[in-house]
């Protein structure tokens, strides 16, 4: 098991959806990634799709596909078996350190202890993330240097 790269995340389907249509804790922490050239999101193809099918559901076909072609410029596209948790598989794939997702069986210490041994990644609700997120020390000590700020708008 190598070090997961504390600058990676992964977003489950639940807040990927949520930063679109809702806002919020999932914006806030969607925002971070956005923010920060040096900050990654992670996602496989299955992990879009159910984010994909979510925005559809809720909103129109249209926004959905909009959607995915802008988040696929953002990601770190990462390829999993099928069949596997896309967040957690994700996560495995891309080295990603946080998986941030609302589902409480994936925050469970029973997922937790699960995990143990196979992958060394925090699973935590995204208002958990930004309340921890320390772009300064995180970035002396991925980049390294003094912190410059924000260096992406991330309305673009």
């Amino acid at each position: 098991m190598s070090d997961p790269n504390p600058a990676r995340v992964v977003a489950d389907a639940d807040v990927l959806a949520a930063d679109l249509l809702v806002g919020g804790d999932a914006r806030q922490a969607m925002d971070v990634v956005r923010k920060h050239s040096w900050v990654e999101l992670v996602a496989s193809d299955p992990l879009l799709d159910d984010a994909e099918r979510i925005v559809a559901d809720l909103a129109d076909d249209d926004l959905a596909t909009a959607w995915r072609e802008k988040v696929d410029d953002l990601r770190v596209r990462v390829e999993h078996e099928a069949g596997d948790q896309p967040a957690l598989a994700s996560a495995y794939a891309g080295g990603a350190a946080h998986v941030l997702s609302y589902d409480d069986a994936l925050r469970s210490a029973k997922t937790g202890a699960a995990l143990q041994g196979r992958i060394d990644v925090s699973v935590k609700r995204p208002d958990g993330f930004v309340s921890l997120f320390d772009a300064a020390s995180l970035y002396e000590a991925v980049v390294g240097g003094e912190y410059p700020g924000p260096d992406r708008d991330p309305r673009d």
